[in-house]
């Protein structure tokens, strides 16, 4: 898509070309995690357990990259956006060495302090021994998964979100192919077991990491031939580090928010544990499209407002949210009327059956709190003032969840059912008070452009 498009073509439209190729990709994302979790629960509610452990791991490391990966979505959008092609190649191939070096540190990291982290989040016994065996295996996968976020920015910010979708359907089928290989064997191919699946997640983001780091090269933003632009700027560094730090700390304290949720449903027990994992899952279904909204409201308004369009940015914000809202009635209805069915597909236990349907049906009311909340998000990203996210992140993931689910939990032990319903209210605060912050921000760049 040609950078001019996104200044003059029809934001219906626009929004349109970029969000739908990404949602078809996330869609494809997340069945290639579902596809894992179906075949990990044929071998046991514990091992289903293992990898929700797993899950908040890899979470944490892949919100480093996604901070570095919008930053640099900001950074090269606003540039193409100002005319300012050189520049936008210098924190495109920048932008790449840096994701290059956080990646190395944080797989070294990961390894060190893998089984701390594990037994800090309520892992024990049997689903301690599977997580570590897992998450082991899958970090090595590190590296190349965070190097392809770093190039799908890259390609966002030129309004490209085909290349990443393309990525993610291949990886889908290949995973298809490789769990079942890996667990059970065939041929000259031995059987694995459960850590299969981990093998089978590290070869497809080596695999897939190749064919988005051409896509890259291809945009003429990564030149190979002017080595001068791989050298670090720390200058480069340090705008990257500002811009991707709201981002990441929102992620790194989601995936704490996770670990604290994950510690007190623990005291549940193990299928309390599994069946929040399944759902979690479920519902990330429902939310793929709204997701791809963000990316193309990422992208646009990266684009408008280095391009100095502010009154283009508040028409995408309205237009995404408006969008956003009817696919959360949709993805309402779909999760009330056939969640259980769904669920059934990973874990046959009608006690965590029970459990999972109950956390997605009140997840299915927070989809529009949780819509506000992202597109407030990327607004701000795309702006280059996302420095609040944090506090809020803070708020919803930390603060309050600690301080609820100690009373509800720990004193009085109330039902699962109050635990969600108490999580839903706090997001919906976060999400009504960063849209008003939100606005106040776009009506402040208008009123003094």
């Amino acid at each position: 898509m040609k950078n001019n498009e996104l200044l003059n073509d029809d934001i219906t439209t626009l929004i349109k070309k970029i969000a739908i190729p990404s949602s078809v990709g996330m869609f494809f994302n997340t069945m290639y995690n579902i596809v894992d979790t179906f075949y990990v629960g044929s071998i046991s509610t514990v091992a289903i357990t293992a990898l929700s452990y797993s899950f908040v791991i890899f979470f944490m490391l892949f919100s480093i990259g996604f901070g570095l990966s919008s930053a640099m979505t900001a950074h090269v959008g606003n540039s193409l956006g100002n005319h300012k092609n050189f520049l936008a190649k210098i924190f495109t191939t920048n932008g790449m060495t840096f994701v290059f070096l956080v990646s190395n540190i944080l797989s070294f990291l990961g390894f060190v302090f893998l089984e701390d982290i594990l037994t800090l989040i309520g892992a024990s016994d049997k689903a301690l021994v599977l997580s570590y065996q897992y998450t082991y295996v899958v970090l090595y996968s590190t590296v190349p998964m965070l190097l392809g976020l770093g190039a799908n920015a890259v390609l966002v910010a030129k309004g490209d979100t085909k290349s990443y979708r393309n990525t993610l359907i291949f990886a889908f089928f290949l995973n298809l192919i490789l769990d079942p290989l890996f667990m059970y064997g065939y041929g000259f191919v031995p059987a694995f077991g459960f850590i299969g699946v981990a093998y089978a997640t590290v070869l497809i983001h080596f695999i897939t990491f190749f064919y988005i780091m051409f896509k890259l090269y291809r945009t003429g933003l990564f030149d190979f031939t002017m080595m001068k632009l791989f050298v670090p700027d720390i200058r480069i560094y340090k705008k990257l580090t500002i811009q991707a730090m709201p981002m990441s700390i929102n992620m790194f304290v989601m995936s704490i928010g996770t670990m604290i949720v994950l510690y007190f449903i623990s005291f549940y027990g193990y299928k309390t544990v599994a069946a929040f994992g399944i759902g979690y899952r479920v519902e990330q279904i429902i939310l793929l499209p709204i997701l791809g909204l963000n990316t193309a409201v990422s992208s646009i308004v990266a684009n408008n407002f280095g391009a100095k369009n502010y009154d283009r940015i508040t028409q995408v914000m309205q237009k995404a949210l408006k969008y956003g809202y009817i696919m959360c009635f949709v993805g309402m209805f779909v999760l009330v009327i056939f969640g259980k069915y769904i669920i059934m597909l990973f874990d046959n236990d009608m006690e965590v059956v029970n459990i999972s349907y109950t956390y997605i049906v009140v997840e299915s009311f927070i989809f529009f709190a949780f819509t506000t909340l992202f597109i407030s998000i990327s607004t701000l990203q795309g702006i280059k003032q996302p420095f609040i996210v944090p506090y809020v992140s803070v708020y919803r993931q930390l603060i309050m969840p600690y301080i609820c689910l100690y009373i509800l939990v720990e004193i009085y032990f109330v039902n699962i059912l109050i635990v969600w319903i108490v999580m839903a209210l706090i997001t919906y605060s976060s999400a009504i008070w960063l849209y008003i912050y939100t606005k106040k921000k776009l009506n402040t760049i208008e009123k003094y452009s």
